[in-house]
């Protein structure tokens, strides 16, 4: 894992911060199973978010991974099945700020989104953190245009809730987002 970013990390858990500030976002097509790279996450300093949708053994998996996460003291959220949620005593992550049939809030309550529509739609289901972006050119999603750190920032003030940066997030890179109380990553976490 990146060291700068886990110094980043470090700090901004020093400053107070509530939230996990490094967050993995399992990727499905580059890193199928991931329980390696969740068992190498720094202890108390991060949070997973499971997407893997499509895997045959998705339960399976959600399963070790909570078991994992409760270990190592990180926070796991699960993409878009508020039921597997529940089961896993998990938190919920929310596409593009759409918000599901949710009998009851879970613990934590995470969002994606990638314009200022999808933003404002996350904040009006009071979710506890938005992960915004991408917020610079990445691998996981290689012909979308980034934000960039001027509008990225523009596009997080706009909402009164933390706003997390993802896509391209290095430990170089996170300090270009000034509002980041925490940064989503696939790749510099694998």
């Amino acid at each position: 894992m990146d060291p700068k970013l886990i110094a980043w990390a470090h700090a901004v858990k020093a400053r107070g911060a509530t939230l996990p500030p490094l967050w993995f976002f399992t990727d499905e097509a580059r890193l199928p199973d991931p329980r390696a790279a969740v068992a190498r996450l720094p202890v108390g300093l991060a949070a997973v978010v499971l997407r893997h949708d499509g895997a045959a053994e998705r339960r399976a998996l959600a399963r070790d991974l909570a078991r994992l996460c409760r270990a190592r003291r990180l926070a796991l959220v699960v993409a878009g099945d508020p039921r597997l949620a529940a089961a896993l005593g998990a938190g919920l992550h929310l596409r593009r700020g759409r918000l599901s049939v949710v009998r009851r809030r879970p613990g934590l309550l995470t969002a994606s989104a990638h314009d200022r529509v999808e933003l404002v739609r996350a904040a009006r289901a009071r979710v506890d953190l938005i992960f915004l972006g991408p917020a610079f050119a990445t691998a996981s999603h290689p012909g979308a245009r980034p934000l960039g750190p001027l509008r990225w920032n523009r596009l997080a003030r706009a909402v009164p809730i933390p706003v997390a940066g993802l896509g391209g997030v290095s430990g170089r890179r996170i300090r270009a987002l000034p509002k980041t109380v925490a940064a989503g990553a696939i790749g510099a976490v694998m």
